[in-house]
């Protein structure tokens, strides 16, 4: 056993929370909150002590074409962040708008707003995100029959994301017998 949590004493904890509402008629939106905690007494670099409490607590917002997966818009807050000076990162995550959420998008992002260009706990977050907007696009699609025209572009975006949805894998090939039959069915 790794940790004994009856001899081991928890120092911090990291919790992501992200959920999925209804946009406009073109879109969903999705929030992602982090929220760092730390749990024991720490020192700054400059011997500062720094009581525990809250470290990190941030927000993202995006809306989400559901269909073609894109960034719309995007919107940072920073309730809570360990000094003053963070505030000017909500903004680098701006140039993630009209970037689709596609295969690549982790590493587009670490690309486009990672490291010195941004924050590394918005990008961990944003891209925590990614997987939680496709299932959520998939949930707003999926409340009512989706028009079989847009059925094809639907499933390319989750095809290849487990190995359920890989090419040759079972709910592909459901999809593909469903499919041939629905277009069958509408001659």
């Amino acid at each position: 056993m790794i940790i004994d949590k009856n001899k081991q004493k928890k120092i911090h904890t990291r919790q992501i929370d992200i959920a999925t509402y209804e946009g406009d008629a073109d879109s969903i939106i999705v929030e992602g909150i982090l929220h760092d905690e730390r749990l024991m007494d720490s020192f700054r670099p400059t011997g500062q002590k720094v009581p525990p409490g809250t470290i990190h607590h941030m927000v993202i917002r995006m809306q989400v074409a559901p269909l073609g997966l894109v960034i719309q818009d995007i919107d940072v807050e920073m309730p809570t962040a360990p000094r003053e000076e963070c505030q000017d990162a909500r903004d680098t995550l701006l140039p993630v708008v009209g970037m689709p959420i596609v295969a690549g998008f982790t590493a587009r992002v670490k690309d486009l707003v990672g490291g010195a260009k941004g924050c590394a706990h918005l990008v961990a977050l944003l891209n925590t995100m990614a997987p939680a907007a496709v299932q959520g696009a998939w949930s707003a699609m999926s409340r009512k029959p989706m028009d079989p025209k847009h059925l094809p572009e639907a499933v390319e975006r989750i095809k290849n994301t487990c190995m359920l949805w890989r090419t040759d894998g079972p709910l592909m090939r459901e999809y593909e017998e469903n499919y041939k039959q629905l277009v069958e069915d509408r001659k």
